[in-house]
């Protein structure tokens, strides 16, 4: 079963996507939401959080929460990798490994990896450059099942490459983008100043069957990457 934040998240945004909070729209206290859902003001607070982060919500201080005015929801066309993107720039990229480590999977990577709590995922956080700068914090979950037996740097340094030389074919993903705030941490590994905005992409990327095979949460320096849309 779900955790009560995400039940509300859900909720929440399907009311948004349908309609039923208009664009501009004030929402309810969050006193008012937590007799709504019956739950602790701090879940609600966790829910209004993430939609914040996802840019389906706006906070207005001293007014209240309202549904975001400017939302435009795209589809980027293919499954993007960073080093395949910035190779067909002409730049070179690569990586610094902050962290790789084998877990069970957090609330997050249930929901979006569709994988048991009591499985493994490989958890992974690089600093992405182009030309030797950094444009790009990453995090990376991929389920153990998927890479089992492969080397680390086959993971850490040509992931999809990996995957495409033992057999496995890549499908489509799904993407969204919204405006953050760079925090200490992320500052000091990009580069920039606390507080600096940043673009946050979150991307489930599948295989042709379905399967989820990579949930990614990447922070890029907004002044050092830009996204191309493209529709059909």
């Amino acid at each position: 079963m779900l955790p009560a934040y995400i039940r509300i998240h859900d909720k929440i945004k399907e009311d948004v996507d349908d309609g039923t909070w208009k664009i501009g729209q004030r929402l309810p206290s969050e006193r008012d939401l937590c007799e709504t859902f019956d739950v602790s003001r701090m879940t609600v607070r966790q829910a209004i959080t993430l939609l914040v982060d996802e840019g389906i919500l706006e906070r207005k201080p001293g007014s209240g929460t309202f549904v975001a005015s400017s939302r435009v929801k795209e589809k980027m066309r293919g499954t993007t990798s960073f080093t395949e993107i910035v190779k067909s720039q002409g730049r070179k990229p690569s990586s610094e490994l902050i962290s790789y480590q084998r877990l069970h999977p957090n609330e997050f990577e249930i929901k979006n990896l569709g994988v048991l709590p009591q499985s493994h995922v490989i958890r992974m956080e690089r600093v992405r450059f182009a030309d030797d700068i950094p444009v790009a914090y990453e995090i990376t979950s991929i389920p153990e099942k998927i890479i089992r037996g492969f080397k680390e740097s086959e993971i850490t340094e040509h992931f999809f490459k990996t995957l495409t030389d033992n057999g496995y074919e890549i499908g489509k993903s799904q993407q969204t983008i919204s405006a953050s705030l760079a925090n200490s941490s992320l500052a000091k590994h990009l580069k920039v100043k606390t507080g600096d905005a940043l673009l946050s992409l979150t991307q489930i990327s599948f295989l042709q069957d379905g399967q989820a095979f990579e949930y990614v949460r990447s922070y890029y320096v907004g002044d050092r990457f830009e996204f191309y849309l493209e529709n059909n």
